[in-house]
């Protein structure tokens, strides 16, 4: 494959499984041509081009040549220098052959984006039953939070790495969680689970969680107790990072009794013993590993086969469903 078209199938897989729907990012994309046709000449070399096809602001192609050939790819949920460098010492040694290195969290523009993709969080609970105008509002202030967290750090430390090696860079983020969301509220709303630690045990059965509860990192519970009623379960998993405490107690408004998340405040875990909902953190690595490994499901189909997990990530090839 091209990189390309890894990188086109990344966002068509995340559209497919955006919790907005395939219309409410038509529309999305829509609204940003007409935003870019509106912008003053002068101003246009600042505006984002990618944005017009590319309605996830946290993935990117951050350093190559687009026509590339891809047969080897360096797959981890973080890759920064050192991974660049261990995949140009794999090159050397002549132990495989690696055209792209891709990685999950954000890194360069991606990461500097990465508040861009927050807003999506008020449409997801909007679905669960919180208005959209208090969505808005919430994820608005929050979204700002992280956009300033974000303003100094260095971004391209990575990307530079990429560059002076002459190895294409590539990060999937937000398609990813889209799929893992999809993937685990499909896998729990399709089970019968009383508990909280009904919960835990059915997550326990995707084999990501299940390596990761071997290792001591497995699903937990954060808030409540093994035996109390998990109610409406949520997946919260995409949107960018983590979502205001607020949010909480207007999702428990809305009839949600447990939230299945990667990973959680302490803020955030207080907020939900004030609210009276559960929480179960089912881990950050294997959810990130989920999404990958759907992602690359969809790449192996496509003919890329030479796959090198680092990085915290485990491949794990599903061809059907869900793990039993």
């Amino acid at each position: 494959m091209k990189l390309e078209e890894i990188y086109k199938l990344a966002i068509e897989t995340g559209i497919e499984a955006d919790p907005r729907g395939r219309e409410a990012i038509e529309s999305l994309l829509k609204k940003q041509k007409q935003r870019y046709d509106k912008t003053p000449e002068e101003e246009k070399p600042y505006f984002d081009e990618e944005s017009l096809i590319n309605p996830y602001a946290d993935t990117r192609v951050l350093w190559g040549d687009r026509q590339a050939q891809i047969e080897g790819v360096l797959v981890g949920v973080d890759i920064e220098v050192g991974e660049v460098l261990l995949a140009d010492r794999l090159n050397e040694k002549g132990k495989s052959k690696i055209d792209l290195v891709l990685a999950h969290h954000p890194e360069g523009i991606s990461l500097a984006k990465l508040g861009e993709v927050m807003y999506m969080q008020a449409d997801v609970w909007h679905k669960f039953g919180v208005p959209i105008n208090i969505g808005d509002f919430l994820i608005g202030k929050r979204a700002k939070e992280v956009e300033h967290r974000l303003l100094p750090i260095n971004h391209n430390r990575t990307v530079d790495a990429a560059r002076v090696l002459g190895i294409n860079l590539m990060n999937v983020h937000t398609p990813a969680d889209n799929l893992v969301s999809q993937f685990v509220q499909k896998h729990l709303d399709a089970k019968k689970r009383q508990t909280v630690d009904d919960v835990a045990k059915e997550l326990r059965k995707i084999e990501e969680y299940n390596l990761a509860a071997k290792q001591g990192l497995g699903p937990t519970i954060l808030v409540g107790s093994p035996s109390t009623r998990a109610g409406k379960v949520f997946v919260d998993m995409t949107g960018g990072t983590e979502g205001p405490e607020e949010a909480i107690e207007k999702l428990a408004q809305a009839g949600v009794g447990t939230l299945v998340q990667m990973h959680a405040s302490e803020k955030l875990k207080k907020k939900a013993e004030e609210s009276n909902i559960n929480i179960v953190i089912a881990g950050h690595i294997p959810s990130d590993n989920i999404g990958l490994n759907l992602l690359l499901d969809k790449l192996e189909a496509k003919g890329l086969s030479n796959i090198i997990p680092v990085s915290g990530f485990i491949r794990v090839k599903r061809t059907t469903g869900i793990s039993e």
